[in-house]
């Protein structure tokens, strides 16, 4: 069965919405570029499989297992590949292999938590095509688009964006726009987010099951927009890190419940583990400014100034309200790196 993405692309602007997916108004479709199954070919071909060792000592095994796999998309033509930054954070080794079958060991070339990429470059020449990156700030609610897994023509999946918005995670994690697609892919970590135009709109991160709106059922995959990493690129080629001061980090997981932020996890060793916070605390403020979502403490959080300064948390612990000063860092340095020689 041939692949040819423009016959594809074109009978999903004619095709029903998939069920529970609610559609207001319908729009005209711009249409589709055409696409050859040579170009196709070419668009499949950027796509990579990757597969990641942790760290022996790693402090991500704990949540993500010493052994990860996933995607990756070629960006360029000296060998950067683009993924989720927790496929490949603390890794002892890296490797990378093409739709075609070639592998290739790949190094961290540089990771960045504000927005969650990682950026590997690929240690041989992979022979594969680049794919051009695209405008995510263009798609459409309800437009067509490609969830591209690593494993070529056969694990390709069509689905529609269906929000985008903010979305918070609880591990001290903000985007202010992130894209929503269904029905979900479950190979979704790194795979790439394709428009009908061909071109590279996103990073797999998540499957949710409220990707319309919060709190409404509706499965499906959260991307990383590709917007957010046009500014940083050079950055992270050049010196595997965002430029200026990086935000303050705690190593607090909450999560929301009742209008209240409850402490689910402290990662061992961190800055908030080492102030007192505990599992089982409610945040209940950050200085003298109450905060009751992930939005709210966040955003303050990063105001106060760059990873180093102290925040004042406003914590619930039992029956008393306590204030417990912790001072921040910045997340990678509490990433084990592999040794160099």
């Amino acid at each position: 069965m041939k692949l040819v993405l423009n016959l594809l692309f074109a009978s999903l602007l004619f095709c029903a919405a998939p069920g529970g997916l609610s559609v207001q108004a319908q729009t005209v479709q711009p249409k589709p570029k055409v696409i050859s199954e040579k170009q196709a070919e070419e668009l499949l071909g950027s796509v990579v499989r990757v597969k990641a060792r942790a760290l022996p000592d790693a402090r991500s095994n704990a949540t993500l297992g010493p052994l990860r796999e996933g995607s990756g998309v070629i960006i360029d033509d000296r060998g950067h590949i683009l993924t989720i930054g927790y496929l490949v954070i603390e890794a002892d080794a890296i490797e990378v292999t093409t739709a075609a079958g070639k592998t290739s060991p790949a190094t961290l070339a540089a990771y960045d938590h504000a927005t969650g990429f990682g950026l590997l470059h690929a240690v041989l020449p992979l022979g594969a095509k680049p794919i051009d990156l695209g405008i995510s700030a263009e798609l459409t609610l309800r437009e067509p688009v490609m969830v591209a897994p690593h494993g070529g023509r056969e694990s390709v999946n069509l689905a529609y964006v269906v929000s985008k918005r903010q979305f918070a995670g609880s591990w001290e994690y903000l985007l202010d726009s992130a894209i929503f697609v269904s029905p979900p892919t479950l190979p979704w970590s790194g795979s790439a987010l394709i428009s009908r135009d061909g071109r590279l709109v996103g990073i797999g991160s998540l499957l949710v099951r409220d990707s319309e709106e919060a709190g409404t059922p509706l499965p499906g995959n959260m991307f990383v927009p590709i917007d957010l990493l046009k500014p940083i690129l050079a950055d992270l080629i050049d010196t595997g890190r965002v430029s200026g001061p990086a935000r303050p980090w705690l190593g607090m997981s909450t999560e929301e419940l009742q209008g209240r932020l409850f402490v689910t996890r402290v990662s061992p060793e961190a800055p908030a583990d080492k102030a007192g916070v505990r599992r089982g605390d409610i945040v209940v403020g950050v200085g003298a400014d109450a905060v009751a979502t992930h939005g709210e403490l966040y955003r303050k959080l990063w105001s106060l100034g760059p990873a180093g300064t102290e925040v004042p948390l406003k914590v619930l612990q039992g029956v008393s309200v306590k204030e417990i000063k912790v001072r921040s860092i910045d997340r990678t340095e509490y990433l084990r790196a592999k040794p160099t020689l």
